[in-house]
């Protein structure tokens, strides 16, 4: 069995982890596309039918979490080096070997404020923080997708509308930058664009766009866009901008169609469905309507109205709940909030349970995470009393194995027999975590007896 707490140690003394991985893995052949000296290794079960995903190595939880949860399911995987110290010796060229696997990934948070040991022997913060925005340019993200509940948010990235001065106002004939104050990629908002009315054709759900138009410059382009993919398709339009951005920005928007293959809208003339134009501000009242009201649907949005967006949905549940506790004494009543919440249909948690798909213009998507509290937990492990005299649940686990199961079905859409073990693993799980959560340790070992491996 995996020795996960010397593990935990190793990493929190600043030992050679490569070393301490390099000796439980296999050197995998698989190596990402332009970096032949990256260190990649395999593990699990790869004389199955199954199709290997990618997992990174990043920090606290996330890293031991996911080497317990590989080592019970026994599935086949890569997995690359990504905590903080090797991003900082190596200058985050791992984010790079990351960001170019050819599979299906999983990325965990990673520690944006850790102190890593530096070349003199002293302490430093660790070079690109958490690594996020470099991972995602390097790896050609152009949007995440974050389902909740029945709102599912597509957040272009890295766009970031908020250019007012026209002087810096121009578009980049040949790169699709929009040179303002925040230099957006507007390629990734076509992208961005078109997976999101691809997700409203599909589903049935309404979209919303959450753009400010007629305030900030980059979103004039961003609407004409739209606007451009909406063209020649049989999506019919509710509420409506008050200008055409098409018309408006035609000449620059014209420089970005440009530098899209030319068959970007190729099937779009036969998709359908039900949008409403926004300014992104309506959206914070609209989401809480729509989260009460249960009506499904589709948000696209920019970068940070986006994140506003997808934080906004994973916290307000606990709020919502706590005013139904409050009319539920104002009436005398004996009902319990948490069995109504769930009587009455409603499947959103604390938002820690919420998903995320960051999709790349090249290449399977990357499934991510993140885990807000993991290093203090950790450091409770590693002091050995994890729920801190009994005032502290332990670490539950649980979200690492929803995740992989979803990367491992989204890279094998048509294996049944997966699917149907991978629920029966969630079933076992939950059976082990549903009453009283077992200490971390305690949890892998009875975890580890219970499950079989793929």
């Amino acid at each position: 069995m995996v020795d996960l707490l010397s593990i935990a140690r190793a990493e929190a003394n600043g030992e050679n982890l490569e070393k301490i991985f390099s000796s439980m893995f296999r050197v995998s052949e698989i190596k990402p596309k332009g970096y032949p000296n990256a260190i990649v290794w395999e593990g699990g079960n790869f004389d199955s039918d199954v199709n290997p995903i990618a997992h990174s190595l990043t920090d606290a939880y996330a890293l031991i979490g996911t080497i317990a949860a590989i080592d019970i399911l026994g599935l086949p995987f890569y997995a690359l080096p990504m905590w903080s110290q090797i991003r900082h010796d190596l200058k985050l060229e791992p984010l790079s070997w990351f960001g170019n696997m050819p599979v299906t990934s999983i990325k965990w948070s990673t520690a944006g404020d850790a102190y890593v040991n530096d070349k003199n022997g002293g302490k430093v913060v660790v070079m690109g923080k958490s690594g996020n925005a470099p991972l995602r340019t390097q790896a050609g993200v152009y949007c995440n997708v974050r389902p909740y509940g029945p709102i599912t948010v597509v957040r272009c990235m890295p766009c970031l509308p908020y250019s007012q001065d026209k002087a810096k106002f121009t578009i980049n004939s040949e790169t699709g930058i929009i040179h303002s104050e925040m230099n957006t990629p507007a390629i990734q908002m076509a992208y961005a664009g078109r997976l999101f009315l691809k997700m409203v054709n599909e589903t049935g759900k309404l979209g919303r766009i959450a753009f400010k138009p007629t305030q900030a410059m980059e979103d004039g382009i961003n609407a004409g866009l739209i606007t451009w993919l909406l063209d020649g398709t049989k999506f019919k339009i509710g509420r409506k901008w008050a200008v055409n951005a098409y018309e408006e920005h035609k000449e620059n928007i014209q420089k970005i169609i440009n530098l899209l293959p030319s068959n970007f809208k190729e099937g779009m003339e036969n998709w359908s469905g039900s949008i409403e134009q926004h300014i992104a501000d309506t959206n914070y009242g609209l989401l809480l309507w729509d989260l009460i009201e249960k009506k499904e649907c589709v948000v696209l949005a920019t970068d940070l109205d986006g994140d506003r967006l997808t934080d906004l949905l994973a916290d307000v549940s606990d709020p919502l709940r706590e005013f139904g506790k409050k009319i539920l004494k104002k009436v005398n009543s004996e009902s319990k909030i948490e069995n109504l919440w769930n009587e009455m249909g409603y499947i959103t948690g604390n938002g820690r349970d919420m998903t995320s798909v960051m999709y790349r213009m090249d290449g399977p998507p990357i499934h991510e995470q993140t885990l807000g509290s993991a290093d203090a937990m950790l450091l409770r492990l590693l002091n050995g009393d994890e729920s801190m005299g009994g005032t502290k649940k332990p670490y539950d686990p649980r979200i690492h194995f929803v995740l992989i199961r979803d990367a491992y079905l989204e890279a094998n859409p048509d294996n049944k027999k997966l699917k149907l073990w991978f629920d029966e693993v969630l079933n076992t799980f939950d059976s082990i975590y549903g009453t009283k959560r077992p200490n971390f340790l305690d949890g892998f070992r009875t975890l580890k007896e219970s499950i079989t491996p793929w």
